[in-house]
């Protein structure tokens, strides 16, 4: 069989690795990849929301028998669909099931009409209304912007000047553009965030292991919010009762809500959740793997990862048996210097020995001149396994040491969280 992922991040190389292990899969392609991704795919340099381009591409190789669809853009867009229109099996959520993470108003009203727990909220699409409105509130607050922002449409404002900043940046200097046009303000959680991915067909939804994110650019969860600078599998705090009850309360809801509003969702549906002394609580839907959970997730993942995709597609999820390793895993993102604001692209990236048991994702990364540089925000990836989140955790950061990029930085304290 051979294989077509869409996306060039860490995730997507993630996945690429978790496929190349398959003893189904021949030949992957990615587009449009990044130098990671080129040491077992052949990458194609197209863009991931070039859908013509896309369709011609697989309409010259009919051999690729499956696309994974992986980040939220060509997802929101409705590339699935395209897909299929044109023959071609595809991994992925519909644009009518993606919606639930393409539009915050959208996935707040559903657990609102389906009592799936989440924080109180509000919707504007007026500024005026929404400066009125925060000055009553209490804080701190956060202000979501309702469309999709490469996960930095979220702001935590600890008074109402941060709000109102928060709303002008959003609303009218169109900091994250059309996705800010409708924001969301919401009361702040207080409690742990926990990852929960899940794999679901529309019939069947199958829970992976869990994982915690850092989403702030700086130790001690400070700094502005990114797409995430590391994160851990399993969550130290996520019990056996706890997944239990979040199964029956919230991930099969989920799913059969997204069924009755005829938004039937297949692909992988991402629950960021908050565990609060009044309850374990939905902050985010995601219509996709996440980046970085899903570089700590997969590598526990033993069952065949084509066979999961393919029985995804054709809505027979209950056939597969899930296995996981029992091992830990912890995963540090190395940033070029300003990130997640303005940032250099094309520094020089030297890779000293890494252990046969480490593994590099590339996120951002290139070759130029028959160099690798870097090429994004977060370049790379150190992933580690070991027998508890400790040992991980010391195995990735001494590896981390040996990856060196003019103003590299990363967190130090992945891994710590309780």
């Amino acid at each position: 069989m051979q294989v077509l992922v869409i996306g060039s991040g860490g995730r997507e190389h993630a996945i690429c690795h978790a496929l190349s292990k398959s003893n189904k899969v021949d030949k992957l392609f990615c587009l449009p990849g990044n130098a990671g991704i080129a040491e077992i795919a052949e990458c194609v340099s197209i863009g991931v929301m070039e859908a013509d381009k896309i369709v011609a591409f697989l309409n010259s190789h009919k051999q690729i028998n499956m696309t994974v669809v992986a980040p939220d853009d060509p997802l929101a867009m409705g590339l699935v669909d395209i897909l299929e229109s044109h023959g071609h099996r595809a991994f992925g959520p519909s644009k009518a099931a993606a919606l639930i993470e393409a539009s915050k108003a959208f996935s707040k009203s559903l657990m609102k009409k389906y009592n799936i727990p989440t924080a109180a909220y509000e919707e504007f699409t007026d500024v005026a209304k929404a400066t009125d409105y925060i000055v009553k509130c209490d804080y701190p607050l956060v202000i979501k912007a309702d469309g999709l922002a490469l996960g930095k449409g979220v702001i935590i404002c600890e008074n109402v000047d941060e709000a109102k900043l928060a709303l002008q940046d959003m609303m009218v200097a169109g900091k994250f553009s059309d996705a800010g046009s409708k924001v969301i303000i919401e009361e702040f959680l207080y409690g742990q965030e926990v990852s929960i991915l899940c794999f679901v067909d529309g019939k069947t939804i199958v829970p992976m292991v869990s994982s915690q994110d850092h989403k702030r650019a700086l130790d001690g969860d400070g700094g502005l919010n990114t797409g995430g600078m590391g994160t851990f599998s399993p969550s130290r705090i996520y019990t056996d009762v706890m997944a239990s009850q979040v199964y029956t309360d919230i991930i099969i809801p989920s799913m059969e809500a997204m069924n009755s509003e005829d938004r039937k969702f297949k692909g992988v549906l991402y629950l960021g959740l908050m565990l609060t002394d009044k309850g374990i609580k939905v902050l985010e839907y995601n219509a996709r793997f996440g980046d970085p959970e899903t570089q700590v997730v997969l590598p526990r993942l033993k069952t065949d990862l084509y066979d999961i995709f393919d029985a995804v597609i054709d809505e027979r999820l209950h056939e597969i048996n899930f296995e996981w390793s029992d091992d830990a895993t912890v995963c540090v993102v190395l940033a070029s210097g300003g990130y997640p604001e303005s940032y250099e692209k094309g520094e020089v990236i030297t890779i000293g020995e890494i252990d046969d048991d480490i593994t590099l994702y590339h996120a951002g990364t290139a070759i130029v001149g028959g160099k690798l540089v870097t090429n994004g925000g977060r370049v790379i990836g150190v992933t580690a396994s070991g027998v508890n989140i400790d040992e991980a955790r010391a195995k990735a950061y001494k590896a981390a040491c040996n990856v060196k990029f003019n103003k590299a930085h990363y967190r130090k304290d992945i891994g710590i969280k309780l």
